[in-house]
């Protein structure tokens, strides 16, 4: 599994770039107001780490601007990420996980719902 560490700033980016499919750096900026008011020289420098460095984003150029589109996918951003902090505060295991959620009252009644869904569902996968 290819590691992917971003942090809450390149998150929100990627989390647009996901919604939208791409975005210019001046779309990001309006999509984040709100939540967060950013000039668009940081977006801009975040973007450049995001494809310099990190090798998440790619961009094509039309007109003066730039278009951004994410190279990694959402679903194995969140599969490194939470690898990783399984892995480093958990000591790998996953069940230690979900024990800490379960004990911190961090799931409501419709999340423990799901998660006996998919208990179930992963029981009958493994007899299968």
């Amino acid at each position: 599994m290819k590691k992917i560490k971003l942090d809450e700033l390149q998150l929100a980016i990627m989390q647009v770039l996901w919604d939208k499919g791409e975005a210019t750096v001046a779309e990001i900026q309006e999509a984040l107001k709100g939540s967060r008011d950013l000039a668009i020289t940081t977006i801009g420098t975040v973007l450049s780490r995001l494809e310099d460095k990190k090798k998440a984003v790619t961009h094509v150029t039309q007109g003066r601007k730039y278009v951004y589109q994410a190279v990694i996918s959402e679903q194995e951003t969140k599969s490194s990420m939470v690898h990783s902090l399984v892995k480093q505060l958990f000591k790998g295991r996953s069940a230690s996980l979900v024990n800490h959620l379960l004990q911190e009252d961090e799931l409501d009644k419709n999340e423990l719902e799901q998660l006996k869904e998919m208990i179930k569902n992963a029981e009958k996968k493994q007899g299968e």
